[in-house]
């Protein structure tokens, strides 16, 4: 059995986790610049499975617009290079039997645009789960008033802190948004 202090905490933590996981789906998102965490999303057939791409290679970014695909096995550079290319990133990756160079072209205009969009529909869908993270939280609380474990007092205290909470992790979404999305449109 939780107490109100506890569910506070939880909430919180539930609401950094979130925002967390947020940052990162946003760090694979492409803009102007390479960065690693592009390849996140690439799933590599190897040793029997289908595996993340940093689990059989080191990916750098050497240059501003090219990456650097080192894999630890040799065998494994076919499996990287075809995940690379059928892949939806849209990449053209070069392999010279050591090591894959994937050179990033410039960014159009309305592929800029395009990626605004999927950031901000990752941002709502972060929204959402901040926002369910306080229904749940407050439910909790209103069950615990309704089953006297908690004052009326302390639930509305707790209710007002987890909807301050939730203002302040949503306020952190958006920062994140305009954020990415001012790297997204640099040219």
């Amino acid at each position: 059995m939780a107490t109100e202090s506890q569910i506070v905490r939880q909430t919180r933590a539930k609401m950094q986790k979130t925002l967390e996981t947020i940052v990162h789906e946003f760090s694979t998102v492409r803009t102007g610049k390479a960065n690693p965490a592009l390849l996140d999303v690439v799933r590599v057939e190897a040793y029997g499975s289908k595996v993340p791409i940093s689990q059989v290679a080191n990916v750098t970014a050497p240059e501003p617009a090219m990456l650097l695909v080192q894999p630890w096995d040799k065998s494994t550079i076919g499996a990287i290079d075809k995940a690379i290319r059928l892949s939806d990133l849209g990449l053209n990756p070069t392999n010279d039997g050591n090591v894959i160079r994937i050179a990033l072209p410039p960014l159009t205009e309305e592929r800029r645009k395009e990626y605004v969009k999927i950031v901000h529909k990752m941002a709502e869908e972060g929204r959402i789960v901040i926002r369910n993270e306080r229904r749940d939280a407050i439910e909790e609380l209103r069950r615990m008033e309704k089953a006297k474990q908690v004052s009326e007092d302390d639930s509305r205290r707790d209710q007002k802190e987890i909807q301050t909470l939730t203002d302040e992790f949503i306020k952190k979404v958006d920062a994140a948004l305009a954020a990415k999305e001012k790297e997204i449109m640099e040219v």
